[in-house]
């Protein structure tokens, strides 16, 4: 995601305040869209660390400019997926020196879909503060206008590439009893959305999630058939969160033991299908067993 161009003012609204950051990682989020949707502490930490490190470091220096924050010669690193194993070490040697560093993805929450786990996970077990400054979240701006109940949701991330996985995954998330919010490229929002109808089910609630707090921004709203007929032929652009009703109370579909396994079977020897479903479901493995002999004779017949 990238951050909008936001309007100049004559003076800006906050000065932030490069006064010492306290040592440790420091987590910040970015905006997932609008420039301004930062927070004051963010601008302050990264107007004080002694280390700046960032998934983009283009996007981060974009950003500091629009903000009247400077680099002042501080070390400016990139931290991503990529280049994580030689990072890390130049990173922890800066912890182990009492400096602070900021860490900040591209847009949006460190770790929600987003690299940082490894660092944070290894500036724990070396004993180093770890602190969170929280902000934008895709995930939690769909969830808010996205019309469907909050009180209990599953952050399901993007699904596998490999059609016989994302069966599986996709099977997993329809015994969830929750609100499920995916994340998806436009270029595969077409199919995800085919087999969430045929995995989960037509008459969900759906929310399709486009763009948020950006100038296009979009919620399409409905069942999933109405959702998938709502953006038929249509070439989407943009980021999209993608959010699924749980299924209704008494429709049966809480466990689906037969898709689960049908997923499950799809790529995989009839043992691991059968310990795979028995885990996801909590069900006996004896009568997940039977059922999975049931279906593939059934198969064969």
């Amino acid at each position: 995601m990238t951050h909008e161009q936001e309007p100049e003012h004559s003076e800006p609204l906050f000065a932030a305040s490069p006064r010492r950051v306290p040592s440790g990682l420091h987590l910040v989020a970015t905006p997932i869209g609008a420039a301004r949707d930062i927070t004051l502490r963010t601008l302050d930490i990264l107007a004080g660390a002694d280390v700046l490190a960032a998934e983009d470091t283009r996007s981060l220096r974009r950003l500091m400019e629009m903000h009247g924050v400077r680099v002042a010669g501080r070390p400016l690193l990139a931290y991503h997926d990529h280049n994580g194993a030689q990072m890390r070490p130049r990173l922890l040697a800066a912890l182990a020196e009492g400096k602070s560093v900021a860490f900040a993805p591209e847009a949006g929450t460190p770790m929600v879909s987003d690299p940082g786990y490894q660092l944070a996970r290894a500036a724990i077990d070396a004993g180093f503060p770890v602190v969170a400054a929280p902000g934008a979240s895709a995930v939690l701006a769909a969830l808010a206008v996205g019309g469907l109940p909050t009180d209990r949701f599953c952050f399901m991330g993007f699904a596998p590439a490999q059609a016989g996985a994302r069966k599986r995954f996709l099977a997993e998330a329809a015994l969830i009893p929750a609100t499920l919010a995916f994340y998806e490229s436009p270029k595969r929002i077409h199919r995800m959305l085919a087999e969430v109808a045929e995995t989960l089910g037509e008459t969900r609630a759906c929310a399709l999630c486009r763009e948020l707090t950006k100038r296009y921004e979009e919620v399409v709203r409905g069942t999933v058939a109405e959702v998938v007929a709502q953006i038929e032929g249509r070439d989407l652009k943009g980021e999209i969160v993608l959010l699924v009703g749980r299924a209704p109370e008494g429709s049966g579909a809480a466990i689906d033991l037969d898709g689960a396994l049908r997923a499950a079977l799809d790529g995989s020897t009839l043992r691991e299908a059968v310990d795979d479903v028995s885990a996801m479901t909590g069900l006996p493995r004896r009568q997940v067993y039977q059922r999975a002999l049931a279906l593939t004779q059934k198969d064969d017949d």
